[in-house]
């Protein structure tokens, strides 16, 4: 090429960079999203939730820009959240929501039971007209404003199948309506400090100690949140059942204790935990058996539980979400629920741990528990396996729901 004709190409690709149209500062910036969840603050689970989902897609989707529009983030959950992810943005006051409304082109919900968000999601329709979508909730009632809102979504994920059943047998209908994990099972939180602290301080080691969660059959906010009025009716049946459901843990603690090397942590998913797990599991044990038996008698944030969950060698109990984040990073999970819960619990069978899941108001399975639990503590490395191919499923599920939020972002 002589320098002529080099001159004269360059001169026509210039002109036309010059004449093609320029993309608007609206293109060349990230996409927003307003995420709504933070539900409350006295349950390790409910906090879990947020950076579950923060993590997600801060890992699939990093090009966006995220505020949190949350419940409540106080009692030291704001921090913490910050300090994990210190470019999110977490709304206070109308002032600032009234910018997100305006500036963020995505509304999505997140995972929580019912459909917790719904007055916001009604409020974002109505004031913005732009799109919103549902990750990971559980659904089991639906009025005509719930329907309408669903049917609206560009997407509905429902965190357990026999929400996904139950949703479509009533005629729900939403573009992509189908089985999503909860956010939950991918929160990283991490305090290690605090953990390994607190382990050193108990005689706890790595891997030679199981965790065991307790839970009443309703909890009792009318002790841990303020401004809860006491119900008579669901204290009654708390006091009716709490040894029916406790005596099953305590047998499994003791078979743990007496057959294998391993200690018992005894720790709570709530508030109101610390108390049920001393005077339902701890107290009623045989001496011999207590010696073995560490009681974690303070409430602790995400971070630090999980710090401990992960050096465990797996978990059991009442509870839910520990267990959700426990499989989440590769830690074997019991689950034990009963009739008075959500049926969140059902989760385990889609995600292949059908055989970790009780059902306390049958007392076929009652009596497998122990067997189980024994099964986890002597093969931690089967039980591991088992943990993990349960977590990679919900990892793939995850990305493919993250993957349909950013088709929905660039539509």
């Amino acid at each position: 090429m002589n320098r002529r004709t080099f001159l004269a190409q360059s001169a026509a690709a210039l002109a036309a960079a010059t004449l093609a149209p320029r993309p608007s500062a609206a293109e060349k910036r990230a996409p927003r999203i307003l995420l709504r969840n933070s539900w409350q603050t006295v349950n390790i689970g409910d906090i879990g939730h947020t950076p579950g989902i923060l993590h997600l897609l801060e890992q699939h989707l990093p090009e966006a820009e995220v505020r949190l529009w949350p419940g409540t983030v106080g009692e030291g959950v704001a921090e913490l959240l910050k300090r994990r992810f210190p470019k999110l943005v977490i709304l206070s006051g109308d002032a600032e929501i009234r910018t997100a409304f305006a500036e963020c082109d995505f509304f999505l919900h997140g995972s929580g039971s019912g459909f917790p968000g719904r007055r916001q999601v009604a409020q974002w329709r109505k004031e913005t007209g732009k799109p919103y979508g549902i990750f990971g909730i559980s659904l089991t009632e639906a009025d005509d404003e719930m329907r309408d809102l669903i049917a609206g979504a560009r997407f509905t994920y429902f965190r357990d199948g026999h929400s996904v059943e139950w949703a479509k047998g009533a005629g729900l209908k939403s573009p992509v309506m189908e089985f999503g994990p909860d956010g939950a099972f991918a929160v990283d939180l991490r305090n290690d400090e605090a953990a390994v602290k607190f382990m050193k301080t108990n005689g706890l080691e790595e891997g030679k100690f199981l965790c065991c969660i307790p839970r009443l059959r309703h909890t009792p906010y009318w002790k841990i949140k303020k401004g809860v009025p006491f119900d008579e009716k669901k204290n009654a049946r708390n006091e009716a059942m709490k040894e029916h459901d406790h005596a099953p843990l305590r047998a499994a603690i003791t078979a743990v204790v007496r057959e294998t090397q391993m200690k018992v942590l005894v720790c709570p998913e709530d508030k109101s935990q610390m108390e049920v797990g001393r005077t339902m599991l701890v107290e009623p044990l045989p001496e011999e058996v207590k010696a073995r038996i560490v009681w974690r008698e303070n409430f602790w944030l995400t971070d630090e539980a999980l710090s401990t969950y992960v050096r465990s060698a797996g978990l059991f109990g009442l509870e839910m979400h520990s267990p959700i984040m426990c499989i989440g990073n590769g830690i074997p999970a019991i689950v034990c629920r009963f009739v008075d819960q959500t049926f969140k619990g059902l989760m385990w069978r889609d995600i292949g741990l059908g055989e970790w899941l009780f059902d306390m108001d049958v007392e076929a399975e009652v009596a497998r528990i122990v067997p189980a639990v024994l099964a986890m503590a002597k093969d931690p490395a089967g039980a591991k396996a088992r943990a993990a191919k349960a977590r990679d499923f919900v990892q793939q599920r995850q990305r493919g729901m993250v993957e349909t939020l950013r088709k929905n972002l660039t539509a």
